[in-house]
């Protein structure tokens, strides 16, 4: 996947607003989650699985939301879901597994999840210039969905993994790795001050 040609991709590019989230603020989220290198390590292993396989894993996810309609209600408009919106939002999620994995939590990366939770929250559907879509990915959601994102990766890990433990290494790193993106995305929703 060229992130060249990913709509609305902008990791490393200059032009987003700096890291709110420091690199000392974000060691401290990472020891809370219990998240060290042998997870970074775990999750480049991970990636080693994953990457060729990311569009059927992205197939059992956009099923997964296309079966809720209350899910499927963040990508459409009146006329219904928007298969635009839906496919530029395909590549950078295809991405994001990749981005994830690789582990590397620097500036940028921080910055760029930075911008992921405000493309949830405030200022969602200005990245595709969709019109008639919700405003807003509630919160709700965005937590609940930490769970299938965990659980539905197993299958595709297990097909890679040496064995049990490997494949319990990965997972859980998969998990912490998650919850740190949306320990991050959160930011764009928790009032000033607060997070």
């Amino acid at each position: 996947m060229a992130t060249a040609t990913i709509p609305g991709y902008r990791m490393g590019d200059p032009s987003l607003p700096a890291a709110a989230t420091s690199q000392a603020e974000l060691a401290k989220i990472q020891e809370a989650l219990l998240m060290t290198e042998d997870d970074t390590a775990a999750l480049r292993e991970a990636k080693a699985i994953l990457a060729p396989r990311v569009e059927e894993l992205l197939d059992v996810w956009y099923g997964f939301v296309g079966s809720k309609d209350f899910l499927l209600s963040y990508f459409s408009t009146p006329s219904g879901p928007d298969s635009n919106y839906l496919g530029r939002v395909r590549a950078r999620f295809g991405q994001w597994v990749l981005d994830t994995c690789e582990g590397d939590f620097g500036p940028d990366w921080v910055a760029y999840a930075e911008e992921v939770g405000r493309r949830h929250a405030a200022g969602k559907n200005a990245t595709d210039g969709v019109a008639g879509a919700p405003e807003v990915v509630h919160f709700r959601y965005v937590v609940a969905l930490v769970y299938p994102i965990y659980a539905t990766v197993r299958p595709f890990l297990e097909a890679g993994a040496r064995d049990a433990a490997h494949l319990e290494r990965m997972h859980q790193a998969w998990l912490k790795a998650v919850l740190l993106n949306v320990v991050l995305w959160s930011r764009a929703y928790v009032r000033d001050g607060w997070f």
